[in-house]
């Protein structure tokens, strides 16, 4: 992998110096046109139809722009390392990471090499989105002003940040910055002190569907508007609906007229980090592997960046060894290094093939390919088979190290050992149970019962951990003898929240403990407590109870995590039992304390019920939402997963506000039966264009707030029936 690229070659493969159209491009691209049609139903979704799969995605990409370029756009800036361009220097380390291990000039030699189907693919990428832009000459990009069909290759799998996102920037600082600590940066801080994002799925089998019919939940957790709602279908077999996200020409989470796949992001170890023992000689580095040493590679990356104006450029000497570049230094002075998946090709020949398939055997023949890196897959088809995969990606590996450590570099024996086969991987098919969920938990509570055993694979196969959500999910799922599309709804959205079992009678020993002391607490506190303790551990939207453990929570869990050992990473379960165990009885009551003092200064009262303080709001269609509790807004019920709240609904005080606006969580959700006619809901958080002026900005977030479903208009005939516009990109 070549790393250094001259100022002319960026300019020239980007195309930042504004490149006119040709003539040739222009009515080659009015041609293509006119093999696609769009149509906008009702509720502002398109379903773009193309006379060959290229047509389809000209037309699809067309539809994406005019939706929401500005996103579009962004996600390239992000995955082509130029976010700093645009955001200036904060952004130069995001980019140096991209460039460590992916770059244009790999994504180019890949274009080349690419079959001819896939080649058709990609130019019909940058053809639709380039169209859009010659059609709307008034829509003034931040940066691309022309996009190149290689672009894709360094986008192919459509989940959350992709796998690089996992090494933290302030490493790369540390190592490559002016700072030359040798300090470590906890992996996993970060997941514990944002919102959790991931997905459910669920699938029943027809043994427990009223219609004798497989079904399928598609429950993506994201940042709201993260992705459209999507129909593309064409003459050549392609009719995939769902959410795609923006910039990518495959549904990520979806169904065809024969089967649906669900994506949920997996902590299966994909992944390893090497300690490479370093050695400088005559000016150079050099790295141990067994008795000899190796010279470490070094490339130059000069990056942009935006500054008063003026793009500005930072160099940086990059380190790689044959596991991957340098990302850090650990504590004894060993440098970092990382392995991960490094086929970018194959996994977007997966993202797209997928959505063609027709049966369990053609979707798992296409998982082959092992592209799929993030994600494990809960799937259903029209012949009433359901499945589960844990991951897709898996290297073999020595079982006698520790894989979830850094591992030693100059070990040979630390190497990977080809790739585990499909059928090795951790998973169900037609399970006894009659169901399967995840909900980026263990797999192996995914059908009560009838889940995989844990003794019969390797630990670095499936290391994640129980979660709030997976517990609701089995209880939910095994209470019930059989499923319509509306109970299945029902179970998607029940309202308990498994995190509070514990800490609610923790609480209430506690504070009964500091009664009985010298001190006990004074005021409303013990009013309060009784409110916190007559709770039923429902969300709801007229909830004081809600409110007063939701704040109270927070407050202990937030005090919890600066005790956490830095060598002791904790899942959400983990950390819970932590807070309770690392805190005083004394903390405890005075964070409820805190909770009432805060509630009161902030609107009168702490008697405030969920739904008064929960909010759903949107008006600037900004990727950065700003909020203002003055605007009209909507009340929501459901809440954080970290609670177990199978509908997720992450949201926090912005400033200036007071109350607390979601902005993560349940985005596209969707349940589908399968058979002979395919029969779906859906709903999308807000609408599926990010124009204010569009009269599908905000129209579907009533349905969200109160947790109701639209029908899918999946058929020619009822798209016809509840049809807005149609007509062909251009017009």
């Amino acid at each position: 992998m070549r790393f250094f690229l001259t100022l002319g070659f960026i300019l020239a493969a980007t195309g930042v110096q504004a490149q006119a159209f040709t003539p040739a491009e222009i009515a080659r691209w009015q041609q293509q046109a006119k093999h696609v049609t769009i149509t906008r139903d009702t509720w502002g979704v398109p379903h773009v139809q193309g006379k060959t799969d290229a047509d389809a995605v000209f037309g699809l990409l067309y539809a994406q722009c005019e939706d929401d370029f500005a996103r579009v756009e962004m996600n390239y800036l992000d995955a082509i390392g130029r976010l700093a361009e645009v955001e200036g220097e904060s952004a130069i380390y995001h980019d140096l990471r991209a460039r460590l291990f992916m770059d244009s000039t790999q994504a180019i030699s890949l274009y080349r090499k690419s079959p001819a189907w896939m080649k058709q693919l990609l130019m019909a990428f940058a053809d639709g989105t380039n169209y859009y832009l010659y059609t709307h000459p008034t829509v003034q990009p931040k940066l691309l002003r022309r996009f190149q069909p290689w672009m894709p290759l360094l986008f192919s799998e459509g989940s959350i940040g992709g796998n690089i996102s996992v090494v933290p920037l302030e490493r790369l600082k540390d190592f490559y910055g002016s700072r030359k600590s040798t300090s470590w940066v906890r992996p996993d801080f970060e997941k514990f002190e944002r919102e959790p994002v991931g997905s459910n799925g669920f699938a029943v089998a027809p043994a427990k569907s009223v219609s004798g019919r497989a079904l399928l939940l598609i429950n993506p957790h994201t940042s709201f508007y993260f992705r459209p709602e999507v129909q593309v279908t064409s003459e050549a077999g392609l009719n995939a609906y769902g959410a795609v996200t923006w910039g990518q020409f495959f549904v990520y989470q979806g169904f065809n007229q024969h089967c649906g796949w669900m994506h949920t992001s997996s902590y299966a170890d994909s992944m390893d980090e090497y300690l490479e023992t370093v050695e400088q000689k005559n000016g150079k580095y050099y790295y141990r592997y067994g008795t000899k040493l190796r010279p470490m590679q070094t490339a130059t990356v000069s990056i942009p960046y935006l500054q008063d104006g003026k793009i500005q450029r930072k160099q940086f000497t990059t380190y790689r060894t044959h596991h991957g570049p340098v990302v850090g230094q650990q504590a004894d002075n060993k440098w970092v290094t990382v392995r991960m998946m490094d086929t970018p090709l194959e996994a977007l020949e997966q993202s797209y093939l997928r959505t063609k398939a027709t049966d369990y055997a053609s979707f798992q023949k296409v998982m082959k390919l092992n592209g799929n890196a993030s994600n494990n897959t809960v799937f259903a088809d029209s012949k009433g088979t359901i499945a589960y995969w844990h991951g897709n990606f898996m290297p073999k590996r020595d079982p006698q190290f520790d894989w979830s450590q850094p591992v030693d570099g100059s070990n040979p024996k630390t190497e990977w050992q080809g790739l585990h086969k499909v059928a090795d991987l951790v998973q169900v098919k037609n399970p006894s149970s009659g169901w399967i969920q995840n909900c980026n938990s263990t797999p192996f509570t995914v059908s009560g019962p009838s889940s995989p055993a844990p003794g019969k694979y390797p630990a670095y196969m499936a290391p994640d951990a129980e979660n709030y959500r997976g517990i609701n999910a089995v209880r939910v799922l095994s209470s019930k003898s059989v499923f319509t599309l509306d109970t299945l709804i029902a179970a998607a959205k029940d309202p308990y929240l498994a995190g509070f079992e514990e800490l609610i009678p923790a609480l209430a020993k506690d504070f009964q403990f500091v009664v009985d002391s010298s001190n006990p607490p004074t005021g409303e506190v013990g009013e309060a407590m009784q409110v916190v303790q007559a709770w039923d551990k429902r969300y709801g939207k007229a909830s004081v109870g809600q409110t007063l453990a939701t704040y109270w929570a927070e407050k202990i869990l937030r005090l919890a995590r600066t005790r956490v050992p830095a060598n002791q990473p904790l899942d959400y379960i983990s950390l819970t039992k932590f807070a309770i165990a690392k805190t005083s009885p004394q903390e405890k009551v005075a964070a409820l304390q805190e909770t009432l003092e805060e509630l009161t200064r902030d609107f009168g009262t702490w008697k405030m019920p969920w739904g008064d303080v929960n909010r759903f709001q949107r008006f600037t269609g900004n990727i950065q939402e700003t909020y203002d509790d003055q605007k009209p807004s909507l009340p929501v019920a459901f809440t954080s997963s970290a609670w177990g709240s199978l509908a997720a609904f992450g949201s926090r005080t912005y400033p200036g506000t007071k109350k607390r606006y979601g902005s993560v969580g349940n985005s596209f959700i969707a349940v589908v039966e399968f058979g002979p006619r395919i029969k779906a809901r859906s709903v999308l958080a807000g609408g599926n264009n990010n124009q204010p002026t569009s009269p599908h900005f905000t129209d579907q977030a009533g349905l969200y707030a109160e947790e109701n479903f639209k029908d899918v208009f999946f058929y020619p005939e009822d798209v016809k029936q509840h049809s807005e516009r149609t007509y062909s990109p251009g017009q």
